[in-house]
């Protein structure tokens, strides 16, 4: 029997990429017995043999917003009567940080609650609505999501971040005394290593991740254009801007100056990043610690990232990568370019590396969510 309680984790429906979720199922199954409470689950996802798993019917069919609110709604006192069955003394909230029906249910209860946001849920649905209703109106409801989420905060008995810049980006410093700011992911460095030494490497930066608007592809677009002629650039992914990408950059595809892969597999990452000299993440802080980083890094591949929520913590400027100081296209691509030309990569390859090594390995992950749990108040 362990000597941690058992927890039941709930968490947003799962998708095909729902690695942040399989790895924190990964960590939580080698400490005690766990449990899963999910809206929904893609079938290519890889869940834990030994978990079990619990998924809500969804009846509501459509995308507006209204269908939304309601799926939200049901989806939540599903969750209440599942919590209340449920005979874990410890509920963590993945990323369901606004779902605040059980949270406060399973309070009063008498369980303990953790909370474990991935990123910014309100700034996510904001840039995501504007493209269908008003922006005063989609940032008026975002408003109100984050009303949401601030009590449920302030009922939860523990908060979770990835690491202290995530806490900060996200405001949660002011919950500091129930606030574990390193919990951060791990990465599984055997199948992520550098495969390909970084001196071996062909002088290709890229991007790989989601093609849509939060991501700047546009602006990767343009970025694409400006390199210089020796330096190629490869785009890793699907989404709604591919389409967009192959017409727009079709000169470019043509004269082999940019590549467009499209959807791969988890199993295929480390090979993608493997091929780069530099990842290139202009992204949103929509996302706590984006797991390309952690894997780009592993893989002896530095980042030039956007300096937001998690990233500064891992993306060490000049030390492990390098941090935007503009999302400008020209200054961009004049930025990369100096980058390339840098005699210090292979030292910041290598210390990239070591830091996952040290800090993100699965040991290391481990060992941080037993001194998390060990904090929490379970009732007899």
């Amino acid at each position: 029997m362990s000597e941690y309680p058992d927890l039941c984790v709930v968490t947003n429906p799962i998708g095909a990429t729902g690695v942040a979720v399989e790895d924190l199922l990964a960590i939580l199954t080698s400490i005690t017995t766990v449990s899963v409470l999910t809206a929904g689950i893609d079938d290519r996802s890889g869940m834990p043999d030994d978990c079990e798993v619990v998924i809500l019917s969804e009846d509501d069919t459509g995308h507006g917003v209204v269908v939304a609110a309601v799926r939200y709604l049901r989806n939540q006192l599903r969750m209440c009567r599942q919590v209340r069955r449920r005979d874990e003394s410890v509920v963590l909230f993945f990323g369901a940080t606004s779902y605040l029906l059980p949270i406060l249910f399973a309070r009063l209860l008498g369980k303990s609650v953790i909370l474990e946001p991935r990123g910014d849920i309100p700034l996510s649905l904001k840039l995501n609505w504007q493209r269908r209703i008003p922006t005063p109106l989609a940032t008026l409801l975002a408003r109100a999501v984050g009303l949401i989420e601030r009590i449920g905060y302030s009922a939860a008995t523990r908060i979770i971040t990835y690491t202290p810049a995530m806490a900060r980006e996200l405001g949660l410093e002011r919950y500091s005394e129930k606030l574990s700011p390193n919990g951060a992911r791990f990465v599984d460095t055997d199948r992520f290593s550098p495969a390909l030494p970084f001196a071996d490497r062909e002088p290709v930066v890229g991007y790989l991740g989601r093609l849509d608007e939060e991501k700047n592809i546009r602006t990767l677009a343009e970025v694409a254009r400006r390199l210089p002629e020796n330096v190629t650039f490869r785009f890793v992914g699907d989404g709604g801007l591919r389409s967009w990408l192959d017409t727009e950059l079709s000169a470019e595809i043509e004269a082999e100056s940019v590549e467009t892969v499209g959807w791969v597999d988890h199993d295929e990452v480390a090979t993608e990043l493997n091929r780069l000299q530099l990842l290139v993440l202009p992204s949103e802080p929509t996302e706590g610690l984006p797991t390309v980083v952690l894997e780009s890094l592993a893989c002896g591949t530095p980042v030039y990232a956007t300096p937001v929520s998690g990233v500064p913590d891992v993306v060490r400027d000049g030390e492990t990568g390098f941090l935007m100081t503009s999302q400008e296209a020209e200054l961009m691509a004049d930025d990369i370019a100096t980058i390339l030309g840098r005699d210090d990569l292979d030292r910041i390859s290598a210390a990239g590396r070591a830091l996952i090594c040290e800090e993100y390995s699965f040991e290391a992950a481990v060992d941080r969510y037993r001194g998390i749990l060990d904090e929490i108040p379970v009732s007899s």
